[in-house]
């Protein structure tokens, strides 16, 4: 019996945010609709102000879960979590149609809600809107006249399965059917994901406020420095550094004249000589000012009106001269700013110039070179203290907000999210985590377990490895072999160009031009790297162009997996350049590496630690993290070191190819996921 399921349930709204899922006291499973291939539809109510007889549904449903031989579900994680949590039990195959076509999309982006595919697919049932009106009315879901929310589940129980038999058919066309196989792996991969959720990663709360301390106190100094700098380069003008406007003017010292029309002037692709012109007609130089108190309002800011017969307003108004600043800001002849110039047109923003992470990467490396300290010194500061709000917001807030009753962060991996396959989060994103062992936010995850550690599997160089087997550079595949240490010979090349630079430095350069950067923007000793790379893996440069042709023939790139990544509208432009070829290198290498190899990877350790304690609790990036009941310490690191060894085969059999570059699956365990040691 194919199966189609779906749940409603109670939603609880705290700290600002929406929470779904079970493991919120307040939240509660309202309803289960149940509809078999044979036409049968049922829906169960559970916790609704209007079951009366309050009777128990747990074993009807049961009994359509103990006979289904798959179930099909839209978004299966989220049905399975609120299955699993309210005692039902399911272990089948399941058909999630939102990855089903996810997948199918090969990496083209459309919305994947159920309306927006029904819509897409043009099937017979539509949405019911009802529902949105009690809503809006502050009504919950239990409070929804039964009727009504029943018909509304039919609709998605009707709509998901015409789509289930629309995507099957699809699977099953020639054109098509060479996705079955990542789409089945897909859905197992969903299932271990919900278990994950469904587990929890323990926190200690009281680390989580210690690290918040940490950061507070990092930013205080940060932002102290900063204005330091600013007053130094822009005179007596306060400047704002959470605008990036008003940050940009720092960093380049220009101001737009007029941002309507330099909004509508601005275009990504036109030529560096035009863009320098519309640089020096429409923008102005800043400079460094003097305050001078203001007169009008002697300092204040305000200045009192008024009225008529004498008597003053109750309330000051606004100092028209100064505009409430109580100073006025004279001009000196110093120009103000680190007079950084945009290079082209594709460093324009709306407000004048780009002040992302990325080009103030860019912008740090190229004064490096120039030996400008002080601007090398602002802009690692600048960084640093976007970073830390990051964190801040990101993570420790997010943490502490999404940690349940329990102690637990349920951690929610996504696999629709990314274009590659690769895996994404929410709740928070646990994939954004800076890579490393040094991120203290890591240190307030811990054991469950008394006595228990925290280990993580982490591949070594996971991406390069899959991008020397994709390529069969002989060079690459040789130094994988050989244990050959990449980022120091990065940073020998680095160095030998006359930039002295640590291992560690290096790092950040030695597989970038895996994924389309260049040496633009960069010192000229790090350039030189870039250059270098081209000539030493000869292969891997051979493969990108093999790469561009085959999609500028067929519109499309294959993984060995099996997965698929369509460009519609690729070409080759009049420059020579193929369009969109940054993503045509980057999606094979991220997508088999991370998004078929490690949930792979997740699947067979899931699978040998069942029946025992210590659980898969989260992973991120190439890294699996399990907390490791005392007891089964031994245990569970020989899975890791048994995992290792059987890697190639694991692969090889998956897919039938031969991948035939070493890989290596290194295992570390602490007391927390900081502080974890190699295992001996």
């Amino acid at each position: 019996m194919k199966l189609t399921l779906d749940v409603e349930n109670t939603v609880t709204h705290r700290d600002g945010k929406m929470h779904l899922d079970p493991f919120e006291p307040t939240n509660s499973l309202t309803m289960v609709g149940v509809l078999t291939d044979q036409g049968v539809e049922q829906h169960f109510p559970f916790d609704h102000e209007e079951h009366i007889s309050g009777r128990d549904y747990s074993d009807r449903v049961q009994w359509f879960l103990d006979n289904a031989t798959v179930l099909i579900c839209h978004n299966a994680a989220y049905d399975l979590l609120w299955l699993w949590e309210s005692g039902f039990k399911y272990d089948g195959p399941v058909f999630d149609t939102m990855l089903a076509e996810y997948v199918l999309q090969r990496g083209v982006k459309e919305p994947l809600s159920l309306q927006a595919c029904a819509e897409r697919y043009e099937l017979d049932t539509k949405k019911q809107d009802t529902l949105k009106e009690y809503f809006k009315k502050g009504y919950s879901t239990r409070d929804i006249p039964l009727d009504e929310l029943t018909e509304y589940l039919s609709a998605d129980l009707h709509a998901t399965q015409q789509l289930a038999d629309k995507l099957w058919y699809r699977l099953n066309t020639p054109a098509d059917s060479g996705l079955l196989s990542t789409v089945r792996l897909t859905n197992r991969v969903a299932k271990c994901l919900t278990k994950i959720y469904q587990t929890g990663f323990s926190v200690d709360l009281t680390k989580l406020d210690e690290v918040r301390d940490e950061f507070e106190a990092e930013k205080l100094q940060l932002t102290t420095d900063l204005q330091a700098h600013v007053r130094k380069v822009m005179g007596d003008t306060p400047i704002n550094l959470n605008s990036p406007e008003q940050l940009s003017w720092v960093i380049y010292g220009r101001k737009v004249l007029d941002k309507s029309d330099w909004a509508s002037m601005v275009d990504p692709y036109m030529p560096d000589d035009e863009f320098r012109q519309m640089v020096a007609t429409r923008t102005q130089r800043l400079y460094r000012t003097n305050a001078v108190q203001c007169s009008t309002c002697n300092g204040s800011g305000y200045i009192r009106k008024t009225k008529k017969n004498g008597d003053p307003f109750a309330k000051p108004s606004k100092c028209p001269t100064c505009d409430t600043a109580g100073f006025l800001f004279n001009p000196t002849d110093i120009q103000a700013g680190f007079k950084f110039k945009p290079p082209t047109s594709k460093w324009a923003s709306a407000n004048g110039f780009t002040t992302s992470k990325g080009n103030l990467e860019l912008l740090e490396a190229g004064a490096k070179s120039k030996g400008m300290d002080d601007a090398v010194d602002f802009l690692s500061k600048v960084r640093r203290l976007s970073a830390i709000d990051t964190y801040l917001s990101s993570f420790v807030d997010g943490i502490k907000t999404h940690t349940k009753e329990d102690g637990r962060l349920h951690v929610s991996l996504l696999q629709h999210r990314t274009a590659t396959g690769r895996l994404s989060g929410a709740n928070p994103n646990m994939q954004n985590m800076p890579r490393g062992g040094t991120f203290p936010v890591k240190k307030v995850f811990v054991s469950r377990f008394e006595g228990g550690k925290i280990l993580e599997a982490d591949f070594a160089q996971l991406e390069f490895r899959a991008a020397a087997y994709l390529s069969q550079d002989e060079v690459a595949i040789e130094e994988v072999s050989t244990g050959f240490d990449v980022h120091a010979y990065t940073a020998k090349v680095i160095s030998d160009a006359g930039q002295p630079t640590s291992r560690q430095d290096a790092k950040a350069h030695t597989f970038a031009p895996l994924y389309g950067a260049t040496g633009f923007g960069r010192t000229k000793a790090e350039a030189a790297y870039y250059e270098h790379f081209t000539e030493k893996y000869k292969g891997v440069a051979a493969w990108h162009s093999r790469l561009a042709k085959e999609a500028l023939t067929t519109s499309k790139i294959v993984a060995p997996s099996g997965r698929e990544y369509a460009f519609p509208d690729v070409e080759r432009r009049a420059s020579g350049r193929v369009s969109h070829f940054t993503q045509i290198k980057n999606y094979p290498v991220q997508g088999f590496a991370t998004g078929d190899i490690v949930p792979l990877c997740l699947l067979h350790i899931e699978y040998l630690l069942r029946g025992k304690n210590s659980c898969i609790v989260n992973t991120v990036h190439d890294s699996i993290v399990i907390d490791v009941h005392p007891d089964e310490e031994t245990e569970v690191i020989s899975i890791i070191e048994g995992t290792n060894k059987e890697l190639l085969d694991i692969i090889n059999t998956r897919w039938a190819i031969n991948f035939n570059v070493p890989l290596l699956l290194e295992a570390k365990i602490g007391p927390n996921w900081l502080d974890t040691k190699d295992v001996a």
